[in-house]
């Protein structure tokens, strides 16, 4: 126990937490909660954040080893990942629909694609990794747990950013945020497909 409170370092917390919020860019998914809201209803903020943190969680401390189950490497994780992004993105840029799905109402609204893959997606389970050789485990644990009220607080306030933007203002965002997310994409599909083929 004192071993673990020796390695609190609040400058390794405030790294890891601006590189997770900068991964994450939960308000740059505004546009996609809106988007599922309009389809179900509404979205359960406290489930999905919950989910969120245990995915982000359990990835930290098993790591690699949760891939390495299925027979996946940590590339192929993060290129499947791209392609979810990627078509998201074109959705949001182009006002197509590719996820033809039915409403779905209850509890599990919002866990896909919000809890996987926008937040606790590829690109956070690659950075936790990376975030794993360099910090101390508790502060990448705090780091996590600050995340996750941001996230939290921004998914319970969705409904008033609405209010405040507007119609006008939301269809701008998302066509700007669409075409970031696409950026995300692209980065994440070049850096990680090379591995595939070494």
């Amino acid at each position: 126990m004192n071993e673990f409170f020796a390695s609190f370092s609040l400058n390794e917390i405030f790294k890891a937490t601006m590189v997770l919020f900068a991964v994450i860019d939960i308000i740059g998914s505004i546009p996609i909660i809106i988007k599922i809201k309009e389809t179900s209803g509404d979205i359960h903020a406290n489930r999905i954040t919950l989910v969120s943190l245990v995915i982000m969680i359990a990835f930290l401390i098993t790591g690699e080893s949760i891939l390495m189950l299925f027979g996946v490497n940590v590339e192929s994780f993060a290129v499947a990942g791209a392609f979810v992004l990627f078509a998201m993105a074109l959705e949001m840029i182009m006002g197509i629909e590719l996820f033809k799905e039915t409403p779905i109402k209850g509890k599990s609204v919002g866990i896909v694609p919000l809890a996987f893959p926008i937040i606790a997606g590829a690109g956070s389970m690659t950075t936790l990794i990376s975030l794993r050789a360099e910090y101390e485990m508790v502060n990448i644990l705090i780091a996590i747990l600050i995340n996750m009220i941001i996230v939290y607080a921004t998914l319970k306030l969705t409904r008033r950013i609405e209010r405040l933007l507007g119609p006008g203002g939301v269809a701008i965002l998302k066509k700007v945020f669409g075409i970031i997310l696409l950026a995300i994409a692209v980065k994440l599909f070049a850096s990680n497909v090379t591995q595939l083929f070494q």
